[in-house]
């Protein structure tokens, strides 16, 4: 189960990785006022909350290849690479910048405002916040609502086919 979220996690990061790439190629950078209507929807939604553990998923894997190589020097391998991560983590910074870009470049201010509005308001808030059960909750339904109709349309689909044959195979049969 944890490798199925760090490879979704590392995903999304690849997807916004793909968009910093698309929002590049935009010849007018976005305007200050604009990048901060960007950056109030990406707090609002929770869009980069995600990647709040790439960094120390990384620094686990980093840590558990060097000390499979060096086994006897764990202790000297945690210390170092926890401590060069806390380091780096002041990068993260330069993701949230570069997701403020993406989200300029995929949707106006007035539309980043709107967003926002919505997702900062008790109903967006709900969303949010039981959006995903109720995903779940409907999956299941979807679940229960596909194996009924797979078994109805089985049962009236053989139905209907034995009838036919019947059907044929009176007309076919000898008359005496």
């Amino acid at each position: 189960m944890m490798q199925f979220s760090t490879l979704g996690r590392l995903a999304a990061t690849a997807i916004v990785v793909a968009g910093l790439g698309a929002g590049s190629a935009h010849a007018d950078d976005p305007s200050p006022e604009h990048i901060k209507a960007a950056r109030a929807t990406i707090a609002a939604v929770g869009a980069t909350v995600n990647f709040d553990t790439i960094l120390p998923t990384i620094a686990g894997q980093i840590k558990q290849q060097l000390i499979q190589a060096t086994p006897n020097f764990e202790a000297v391998i945690t210390d170092i690479v926890d401590t060069k991560a806390i380091e780096i983590a002041a990068r993260r910074a330069d993701l949230e910048q570069e997701a403020a870009k993406v989200y300029a470049a995929s949707f106006t201010q007035e539309e980043l405002s709107a967003i926002t509005a919505f997702y900062t308001s008790p109903a967006g808030m709900k969303l949010l916040e039981n959006g995903p059960i109720a995903q779940r909750e409907l999956a299941k339904a979807a679940d229960i609502w596909a194996t009924g109709i797979s078994r109805d349309l089985s049962k009236a689909a053989t139905d209907a086919i034995n009838a036919k044959l019947a059907a044929e195979d009176s007309t076919a049969a000898p008359q005496q």
